[in-house]
Order: C-alpha cells, then sequence, then structure tokens
C-alpha cells in the first residue's frame, strides 16, 4: 500500500473511527498509527504477516474493536490489557502458545475469537468477564479444562477439534452457559460430567466426533433432563 494509499484510510478514519488494511502483507505494526490514539474505535489488521505487537497497542484505549486474524502473531504483549474499552476481540489463525494474564482487565468484552491457534491450557483469565456472551476456542491443543471453569459467564462456549480429555464438573455452575460445543476431541463418555445433564442450564450439548457414540450419551441418566431444556428453547424459538 503506497503512502497516498495510507494517508487516506487515516484522514478517513480519523473523522470515522474506523481503520482497516488488511491483506496487505504488512510484516510490522505502522507507528503512524498511533497519530489515531484518541479517535480509533475500530481497528483491523486481519490478513497481514505480524508476528508481534508493539507496546504501543495499549495506547488505543477507545477501542471497542480489535480484529488480528490470520496474521503470524506468536505473542500478544500485556499492553493489551489497557484496551479497557474494548468489546469484540479476534486473534484467530496466528501461532499463539499462550495469552497475556492482562486480558482479565477488559470487563467490557462481548465476544472472543482464538481459533486455530497453539493454546494447550484453557485461558483462564477470561473467567469473570461478566459481559462475555461468546467465546470461540476451535482448533487449539487445549487438553483439559479444569476446576475454576465455573466462574466463566459466557452463554456460548465453542471447544470443537481440540484434544479435550477431561471436562470439570464444575462448568455446570458456570452462570449463563446456555450452549456447550465440544466436537471432535477425545472425550470418553466416562469423562462427560453427568453434571451438565442434571444440574445446569445448558440446552445445547455437541458432542458428535469423541470416543464413543451419541447412542451412548443419549442413554445416560439424566439425559432426559437436559432434552427437557432443549425443546423447551425449541419451541421459545418457533
Amino acid at each position: 500500500m503506497g503512502n497516498t494509499a495510507l494517508k487516506q484510510k487515516y484522514e478517513t478514519a480519523s473523522k470515522t473511527g474506523v481503520l482497516k488494511i488488511s491483506q496487505r502483507k504488512l510484516t510490522e505494526f505502522p507507528k503512524t498509527v498511533k497519530c489515531l490514539e484518541q479517535t480509533l474505535r475500530v481497528l483491523d489488521f486481519s490478513e497481514n504477516h505480524f508476528t508481534s505487537l508493539p507496546k504501543e497497542i495499549g495506547v488505543f484505549i477507545h477501542l471497542k474493536q480489535l480484529n488480528l486474524e490470520s496474521n503470524r502473531l506468536v505473542s500478544i504483549p500485556e499492553d493489551i490489557g489497557n484496551l479497557v474499552k474494548l468489546e469484540t476481540l479476534n486473534i484467530s489463525n496466528n501461532q499463539l502458545t499462550s495469552l497475556p494474564a492482562s486480558l482479565a482487565k477488559l470487563k467490557h468484552l462481548k465476544q472472543v475469537q482464538i481459533t486455530d491457534n497453539l493454546l494447550t491450557v484453557f485461558p483462564t483469565m477470561l473467567c469473570n468477564l461478566k459481559h462475555l456472551d461468546f467465546l470461540d476456542l476451535s482448533r487449539n491443543k487445549i487438553s483439559e479444562i479444569l476446576d475454576g471453569i465455573e466462574s466463566l459467564y459466557v452463554i456460548e462456549l465453542v471447544l470443537n477439534q481440540n484434544q479435550i480429555r477431561s471436562v470439570s464438573d464444575c462448568i455446570a455452575r458456570c452462570p449463563r452457559l446456555k450452549t456447550l460445543r465440544l466436537e471432535e476431541n477425545c472425550l470418553q463418555l466416562s469423562a462427560v460430567p453427568h453434571a451438565i445433564l442434571t444440574q445446569s442450564s445448558i440446552s445445547m450439548i455437541a458432542l458428535e466426533g469423541n470416543l464413543f457414540e451419541m447412542k451412548e450419551f443419549m442413554n445416560l441418566e439424566g439425559y432426559d433432563a437436559y432434552m427437557e431444556r432443549y425443546t423447551a428453547v425449541k419451541k421459545k424459538m418457533f
């Protein structure tokens, strides 16, 4: 992208608060973007070649949407925790093995997408975020869901195509969880928490592609109680 085209984008962004520079093969965060730190509400640098972000990402304190999908990021700086107004974060399709603890400061997050990365541990720093509705962690390398998950406030949790072998019973105590997707993992039937059938408000459970037949799951004690919730939700939709 030439300097003239970039200048035009910056001028437009200074008026609209929206800057999108995607598919430009950028390898570094443009320093000139800093001039928009008091203006930007939406920043889209998807489909570039970033391997890292500068600490200066933290100066964009008015950002509500940040899209860094399809780069080559291997890390995210702790300074992202300064983006306290952020509502939507997309860092899918990168090479992240871990996430900064400072994400816990982003109290206004509503939607987070971290698919197609290399995470091996569930990002517990996203627990206790009371406005977080949707979290997608599909296609990582997460192997277990540990105790503490009960403080996750999402309505929908997507963990498809990981390597999950165990799930804590505590997941049944997630206060707002309605949809749980665990397709194509490594779960034995005995590893599926009985409490999600009998003691949760989950009304949609997707478990296809694990190490058991769905007929076996349907024969579990408590499955009827789950189906009552499922059916009730479906009736409200139609």
